[in-house]
């Protein structure tokens, strides 16, 4: 488990990007927080430290945006709207998982039970107007 303290998105980005550079391909990342907490600044970071140098935006009203041309392609995707496990297997999630790039998965909790045991779990808590708690937990959902 890693816990860190940021006091700005920027912060948030560099925490981001610096862990993005451990990433080897085919990790599942699932956030946990609030809207507004930051979870697409944290993808902005990650894309970032993959090589990405493209906008990175919410995914929200696309379910999953790609972002191809860094070190390995990101899969950032937006589950607040998958309800069932027929919503989950035609937005391509299964898909993407055998790509080997790297998935960031935002409103993670509607999708638990098909996250893998070895799923890295980013909780992100607000603390004040920028300031963040963000707890990584490696390998369980």
């Amino acid at each position: 488990m890693c816990e860190i303290i940021t006091n700005s998105p920027a912060e948030t980005e560099a925490f981001a990007e610096n862990f993005a550079r451990e990433l080897k391909g085919s990790e599942v990342i699932a956030f946990k927080g609030s809207m507004g907490m930051g979870k697409t600044c944290f993808t902005r970071g990650l894309a970032r430290g993959l090589g990405f140098s493209g906008q990175v935006n919410s995914p929200t009203f696309a379910l999953v945006n790609e972002y191809i041309g860094g070190r390995l392609p990101l899969y950032h995707f937006d589950m607040y709207r998958i309800d069932t496990w027929e919503d989950l297997y035609s937005s391509g999630f299964f898909d993407y998982k055998e790509s080997g790039g790297v998935i960031a998965v935002e409103w993670s909790e509607n999708i638990q039970g098909a996250l893998d045991n070895d799923t890295i779990t980013v909780v992100i808590e607000r603390i004040d107007e920028n300031v963040r708690k963000i707890t990584v937990h490696r390998g369980g959902k």
